[in-house]
């Protein structure tokens, strides 16, 4: 099967836009539709690639942008909602699943990647694993014969601009105690790079028609473990306290009120099982390898930059260097 153009859903997200810039290189012309097209400028720069201001949940807006592409990605996904009970996640999840493979159909699109999430199961114990199974399963279900389906099951993913060290690195900086719900729950983080390389890899692949592929790091962290590292790339001295459980389903309550959702018990009930894979860890990048370059650099520059206004301060006339 030969990709040339491919429209991506989700394109301006941490993990969208190394694959976009990953198909880029590769010569696809890509398609990116979201809300706010100014927003994306690192995009707008690429030579292959157009963004596209669209309403992704709008069938008639799909069935448009995907008439003369050869393949389509759907990486959308939420880890929170506007409300508490699943709607957000139904519609971010099922529904738009439900509307992109229709709209593959309607226009003759052969070829589909869906971003799924390991642990995802329509018996799973939170609203976003529950949906994203239903979406998984129905894509696969019903894509055949007209649509060839791959899926892809990752880990927490790492990399500059991640939702995982970046964030921890963020609360650590304001709470010298940090209380820690779910401290045992084990990952395998994957590099985003390693990610976006087997969506890459997989358009074109026959082998992968139907499959869903899980992907994990090659090392195994709790939650803990992961928060420790953190505080160490960044020089902090924390209190890390375990949460029992009572205490850990009672911050989420209260942390679901809070503007930006900063912790739900959606996420608490997410937290309830390991995600790691059953055969071991299949994508090659270490954190070791990667982590301390964004997350201990920064700290190291801001005690320079903290120098120089010192050092600027003790001696106006002078120079800091």
């Amino acid at each position: 099967m030969k990709i040339d153009s491919v429209c991506v859903l989700g394109g301006t997200g941490f993990v969208g836009r190394h694959i976009v810039t990953r198909l880029n290189n590769m010569g696809k012309h890509v398609r990116v539709l979201t809300r706010r097209r100014e927003r994306h400028r690192e995009l707008l720069v690429l030579p292959f690639v157009e963004v596209v201001e669209a309403d992704i949940h709008d069938p008639e807006v799909l069935r448009q942008y995907f008439a003369d592409r050869d393949a389509v990605i759907n990486l959308v996904g939420i880890l929170n909602e506007k409300g508490f009970r699943g709607e957000g996640f139904r519609h971010a999840h099922v529904e738009l699943a439900r509307k992109v493979l229709d709209a593959c159909k309607e226009q003759g699109v052969r070829r589909m990647l869906h971003m799924s999430a390991l642990g995802a199961d329509q018996g799973g114990p939170s609203h976003y694993l529950r949906t994203k199974g239903e979406a998984e399963n129905h894509v696969h279900t019903f894509a055949r014969p007209d649509v060839e389906v791959t899926s892809f099951r990752p880990s927490v993913i790492f990399g500059r601009d991640d939702g995982l060290f970046n964030r921890f690195a963020t609360l650590l900086a304001i709470a010298p105690v940090f209380p820690l719900a779910c401290p045992r729950t084990r990952f395998a983080p994957v590099y985003v790079e390693d990610v976006a390389g087997r969506f890459a890899d997989a358009l074109e692949n026959r082998e992968t028609f139907g499959q869903r592929y899980d992907l994990c790091g090659p090392e195994v962290w709790t939650l803990e473990q992961i928060v420790r590292y953190t505080a160490r790339l960044r020089g902090y001295r924390r209190l890390i306290l375990r949460l029992p459980d009572w205490a850990a389903r009672l911050q989420a309550t209260i942390l679901q009120l809070v503007p930006g959702k900063p912790f739900s018990r959606d996420n608490y009930h997410s937290l309830q099982i390991d995600t790691v894979c059953a055969g071991g860890g299949n994508c090659p990048t270490s954190i070791d390898s990667v982590v301390p370059d964004y997350i201990a650099h920064r700290d190291r520059q801001a005690r320079l930059q903290a120098f120089r206004r010192e050092a600027r301060r003790r001696n106006p006339g002078g120079s800091a260097a």
